[in-house]
């Protein structure tokens, strides 16, 4: 969900106290961070495996009243110092690769965690990263200090940026009915626990956690001290940008050179999140931004692909990258071995990869097995011949 004010997000009344440019200047800002993760991380979705989407919002309600609000404040802030530390150094990988001076010689590294001895050692974690990681992770942890002592907005944004980016990357859809029934379903969620009930209040207003983008309205007037901000929830970022990153996927299943259907989505999310903006504005009242959002995203492609005759292809689309074979029970940790950029995608896949071997895609097993099925097939033949 979005909102403005300080002391008033999610469905709580909204009182202004900033210029028209600062508000103009938030509002435009939240815009602009909201688009680069959805259009890069689309970008970076294609070939990338899938995850799954899980909420937090009901649960950390529920712990607020069980467990102090200090002592929860304190766990979220080191959870998501972790989190937030590899999420950001998965970001800035591919820039620090372009940047890395070549004469500067790139060292590799190795964390090596193991249990037992002997022939029954076992490994926990292999952790292998080099110089260009390493650096990577020292500026992402420079940022996570800064983060848990100053609970800086920009600091905040910074990670919230990173987490959007890879969360658009790393969580796929497999078809546009799935999509879909979930955005519907969101659609709902969003709607009930923003009008109908008080825990987006309770959860925006009592964690300190980067689970929202915020940009203060009050810029102009007080810098960077100012604390009078608008805000934008990450689920509004994600959760309709891995439904466009779906649609790029598609786009690209059909082999035209295009961009359509992605490029349709991606203007219906900014005019949803325009609208929202708009209605907040007019009501001085936090909107949930799915409620523009949902129909917008799912509504302009749907009747795109109506209009030129792809709706049953697009309907019937599932990428092979993202058909995974069935996760078996989990039963101990998982080797966890890479780069920073690797590291995400191991944790995600636990029970999908075996220790020291390569991970497969399903094109690597396709163009693996040709060789094989080809013999087997020229074997048949032979005795099709002696027969």
């Amino acid at each position: 969900s979005s909102g403005n004010g300080s002391d008033a997000v999610n469905g709580t009344a909204v009182r202004f106290v900033s210029s028209a440019e600062g508000t103009a200047l938030a509002y435009g800002s939240l815009l602009l961070m909201a688009l680069l993760p959805i259009f890069f991380g689309a970008l970076k979705s294609v070939g990338c495996s899938k995850s799954k989407v899980n909420s937090l919002s009901y649960g950390l309600c529920k712990l607020q009243s069980i467990f102090s609000q200090e002592y929860i404040n304190l766990l979220l802030s080191m959870y998501f110092f972790v989190l937030g530390i590899l999420a950001l150094s998965h970001t800035m990988s591919p820039f620090m690769c372009r940047v890395f001076p070549a004469n500067v010689p790139n060292k590799q590294y190795q964390l090596l965690f193991t249990q037992g001895s002997g022939e029954s050692k076992e490994e926990i974690v292999n952790y292998e990263f080099d110089t260009k990681d390493l650096i990577c992770l020292v500026i992402s942890s420079v940022v996570g200090v800064w983060y848990v002592l100053k609970k800086h907005w920009i600091a905040n944004n910074l990670f919230g940026l990173a987490f959007a980016l890879n969360g658009v990357e790393l969580l796929h859809l497999n078809n546009v009915s799935t999509g879909c029934i979930l955005l519907g379903g969101l659609f709902v969620y969003d709607v009930f626990w923003v009008f109908g009930t008080n825990v987006m209040v309770t959860v925006a207003k009592s964690f300190e956690a980067p689970i929202k983008l915020v940009f203060p309205q009050d810029l102009l007037e007080k810098g960077l001290d100012a604390r009078n901000f608008a805000m934008l929830g990450l689920g509004d970022i994600v959760i309709p940008g891995i439904f466009i990153a779906l649609l790029l996927r598609f786009d690209v299943s059909l082999k035209k050179n295009t961009r359509t259907y992605f490029y349709t989505s991606f203007l219906a999310y900014i005019f949803g999140l325009g609208l929202t903006i708009f209605v907040m504005h007019t009501f001085k009242h936090a909107q949930p931004a799915l409620l523009y959002l949902v129909p917008a995203c799912v509504g302009f492609p749907v009747l795109l692909a109506l209009f030129k005759g792809d709706l049953t292809e697009m309907f019937s689309y599932e990428s092979s990258d993202e058909v995974l074979p069935h996760t078996p029970r989990l039963t101990h940790f998982p080797t966890v071995s890479g780069s920073p950029a690797s590291l995400a995608n191991s944790m995600q896949s636990f029970g999908l990869s075996t220790p020291r071997s390569r991970r497969h895609t399903p094109s690597d097993i396709y163009e693996e097995s040709l060789p094989e099925e080809a013999s087997s097939k020229e074997e048949v033949t032979e005795s099709d011949k002696d027969k």
